[in-house]
């Protein structure tokens, strides 16, 4: 069946030697030549091809370089990373972290003794900061590459047939791959909104939310969702007023649970963020002085007209298949736009495999992660393992948002009994001598088993406390055996585990 996919071999006259010579000097230096730019030959079959570059991309080329494979990586942006390493989380997380430490230093540190004298930002150096990380970052992605033996191709890569992939090198030119395997980790991009141009100036996605030049007086981040808050957050810290449109009832999206995310919406607003919630964004103009947007209630309502200085486009992303050269190989697609894959990761092609974004899922770096490693084993051990259960979120605002699991309105809408046990930070030693007790760890648990079933956190540190949870819901723990479990003291961690004993039986300290 593989044998027929394979190109037809061509009748070729042999040459006169004088001229097999002249040929020979001429090909030998265009392989020297490729080969010194580090460009795949055209003749030479890899076991793997992978193409993007990003976590999903970077991850199995890594892995699949450790089982001793021949592996090229195939990435057009230059830098490998994808999204996440060059224009998303890393970059956002330094924002946030350091607009965050700007904010407390101008309001949080009187209450702790410490006085401050006159503070100013540079924003120039605070963006500095942000690609300092990720030039790190991304240059370290590519040296594991080279440790673990794969050959990075910076260019385009688009399917010709099934095995061989024609690559638009960046330099110029073009090369072509073959592969045993394939796997398609494009990727996602920023989903427009209709009739809203981006222009990554004054109406940006979260691409140009991370480099804005100055700071906006006035903004509107249409999509209360994770990404959305998390630029609202950084700019409101540094002096912009901004305004949230969310479509939905909630913030956080549909994965936070509606307790949670009630309560972070009311710790938000305190910091200054304003909310229009079940709110329709109907057209935008940003022909004027101002980006203009018309809104009405989602549900029916009374129209309004708002403007600001700068508008977020934050309502989602979308796989990312463009050029990708799909309808050469017949590849489908739902509704989504997403490439339909088997519990294998496999295609309707066996050997073309994909993963990350770019297929079903949550859109989250550390998904694609646990999925680039999984398909490798697939193609490799003919076995691998990803629990889709078991993939938590987190939101790095602040305080930070993260859950796991199932939350309190699915458990409700699917009919399974469940038992709720609660522990408020601020009945925490180690919150309250931090003077930060905001938040809570909630967790829920079957009534019979008292098997875990979702652990949310709002509170110091969430991102990294949801790690506990995940380990035990991984390993079918109950909320007893968390509670059973020694915490050191003082810690903030011991809110789960308080929060694990309210679950099973009651909580010590509350």
């Amino acid at each position: 069946m593989l044998a027929s996919r394979l190109l037809p071999r061509t009748a070729v006259r042999p040459l006169p030697w004088q001229q097999q010579s002249s040929v020979c000097k001429s090909l030998a230096s265009s392989v020297s030549e490729r080969c010194s730019r580090g460009f795949a030959s055209a003749s030479e079959e890899k076991d793997l091809v992978i193409i993007g570059g990003g976590v999903a991309g970077y991850v199995a080329a890594i892995k699949a370089g450790q089982e001793g494979m021949k592996v090229a990586c195939i990435e057009k942006r230059g830098t490998l990373g994808g999204t996440c390493l060059n224009v998303g989380c890393i970059p956002s997380k330094s924002l946030l972290n350091n607009s965050h430490l700007y904010h407390q230093i101008l309001h949080d540190t009187k209450n702790r003794g410490i006085e401050v004298g006159d503070v100013k930002l540079n924003l120039a150096n605070f963006m500095k900061a942000k690609d300092t990380a990720v030039g790190g970052l991304t240059k370290g992605v590519e040296f594991l590459l080279k440790r673990n033996g794969v050959e990075y191709i910076k260019g385009a890569g688009s399917f010709i047939n099934e095995n061989d992939i024609k690559v638009e090198l960046n330099d110029g030119g073009e090369t072509t791959v073959r592969g045993k395997n394939i796997v398609i980790a494009t990727g996602s991009e920023a989903t427009p909104f209709p009739g809203l141009e981006i222009d990554e100036k004054r109406v940006v996605s979260s691409t140009g939310a991370i480099a804005l030049e100055k700071i906006p007086e006035t903004m509107i981040v249409i999509g209360g969702g994770i990404i959305g808050l998390e630029m609202a957050s950084v700019w409101s810290r540094l002096g912009t007023k901004v305004t949230v449109v969310e479509f939905l009832g909630q913030i956080g999206g549909p994965g936070m649970d509606a307790e949670i995310a009630k309560a972070t919406q009311k710790l938000l607003k305190k910091q200054g963020l304003d909310f229009k919630l079940n709110t329709k964004v109907v057209s935008g103009d940003k022909s004027g002085e101002k980006v203009k947007l018309e809104v009405d209630a989602a549900k029916g309502g009374k129209a309004e007209s708002l403007d600001a200085d700068v508008v977020l486009v934050a309502i989602g992303r979308r796989p990312y298949t463009q050029g990708l050269g799909l309808e050469n190989i017949g590849m489908e697609l739902d509704e989504r736009g997403r490439v339909i894959i088997d519990s294998e990761y496999r295609t309707k092609i066996p050997h073309i495999r994909c993963v990350g974004d770019v297929t079903f899922g949550p859109m989250l770096a550390h998904k694609a992660e646990e999925e680039a490693v999984a398909v490798v084993e697939y193609i490799k051990k003919g076995y691998g393992h990803v629990n889709y259960g078991c993939i938590p979120s987190v939101m790095y605002t602040y305080p930070e948002v993260a859950w796991v699991g199932q939350n309190e309105q699915e458990l409700k809408n699917q009919k399974i009994p469940y038992r709720v046990g609660t522990f408020p930070f601020s009945a925490n030693s180690r919150a309250k001598t931090n003077l930060d007790t905001d938040g809570m760890v909630k967790m829920l648990a079957d009534p019979e088993t008292d098997r875990l079933l979702g652990v949310h956190i709002i509170g110091p540190n969430a991102g990294e406390m949801i790690a506990e949870g995940t380990l035990a819901l991984e390993y079918g723990a109950s909320t007893e055996d968390i509670a059973r479990t020694c915490h050191a003291h003082p810690t903030l961690a011991e809110a789960f585990k308080e929060a694990a004993m309210a679950t099973s039986a009651q909580a010590i300290h509350f």
